[in-house]
């Protein structure tokens, strides 16, 4: 019988903290088997950082889990720091810890951001690449981030009204730009209100079903500001890549074993851009989960999630 349920929670065997230049810090972990076949867990966001729960979707009797949390989130440091951040640099901080790790190769696990980088880091480096499990997928391209800021409300009215009720109503007209000057204040009385208010935006258009849970977290002051000054620096500079080059380079990719699991009523990420990924990319496998949203901690993208990490014991 295939394992479809969470993993049982399990601790780190290694972890620590690695210096990628004068200012950030990134932190790094590593649990599972040691001579397990890696796999490298992307968080979403940007700046949404990892939990111990993403261990969770890897039997540990076979993967070396590797999981980190990106420039500027989580416990990488400083947290919310925008400076020296961007794509690019993410993409060098991926090698900077497989080489760290002296990992020759590993599959890429992402969902969301996640699913953005994991195709980022492929796309430069699919020599380093074991395959690919991508889950609600956002390619960053300006239709998907205009979405996000205002297409949202029509699904999401009320989350879309609190979200946009610090605004005047000429701020709305561009809510971006509003937002990135509030985030990047240096005054926390004005920073953390807006870095709230993004999370519980984001929160509430996430599941399928409300989740009060999901709410409280991504409006929580330690995921806030990571998850909001992340998201609005990396879409105002348009993820720092040219538009629509994640399916231009996609080909680069054909080789490798590769799954996408897509909620059909995701929300924040909607189906059209999985759709867009699998039409160039129509090796991979395509998996549309019916009843749905955009979180990975929904049952049926849950169960998708580890089907395919177990199916993937037998590709590798």
């Amino acid at each position: 019988m295939t394992h479809t349920g969470l993993f049982p929670h399990i601790e780190p065997f290694e972890q620590g903290m690695l210096p990628l230049d004068s200012i950030h810090t990134m932190y790094w972990e590593q649990s599972g088997k040691p001579d397990g076949v890696p796999v490298l867990f992307l968080h979403g966001g940007p700046g949404a950082g990892s939990t111990p729960a993403h261990r969770q979707f890897f039997d540990p009797d076979h993967y070396r889990i590797i999981i980190y949390d990106q420039r500027g989130a989580g416990r990488s440091t400083p947290l919310g720091e925008t400076r020296d951040n961007t794509t690019p640099l993410l993409i060098e901080d991926i090698e900077t810890l497989r080489q760290h790790l002296g990992i020759d190769k590993w599959l890429v696990f992402g969902g969301s951001w996640g699913s953005t980088l994991a195709l980022a880091y492929g796309e430069t480096h699919p020599d380093r690449c074991l395959g690919f499990i991508l889950r609600g997928i956002f390619l960053c391209r300006t239709s998907e981030i205009n979405w996000f800021l205002y297409g949202l409300r029509n699904f999401f009215p009320e989350a879309w009204r609190e979200f946009v009720a610090p605004l005047s109503p000429i701020e709305c007209c561009d809510i971006l730009s509003t937002y990135y000057r509030l985030l990047m204040h240096p005054d926390p009385a004005i920073h953390m209100p807006a870095a709230r208010s993004w999370g519980r935006y984001e929160g509430r258009c996430s599941t399928l079903l409300p989740s009060p849970e999901t709410v409280d977290y991504f409006a929580s002051d330690s995921v806030a500001l990571g998850l909001a000054r992340m998201e609005a620096h990396y879409f105002i500079h348009n993820i720092f890549l040219p538009e629509n080059s994640l399916l231009e380079n996609v080909e680069k990719l054909y080789h490798l074993p590769a799954v996408i699991v897509q909620g059909r009523y995701d929300a924040v990420c909607p189906i059209i851009s999985a759709e867009d990924l699998h039409r160039a990319w129509p090796q991979a496998d395509y998996v549309i989960v019916n009843d749905a949203g955009h979180s990975a901690w929904e049952p049926g993208i849950q169960t998708e999630l580890i089907k395919a990490t177990e199916a993937f014991k037998s590709k590798l």
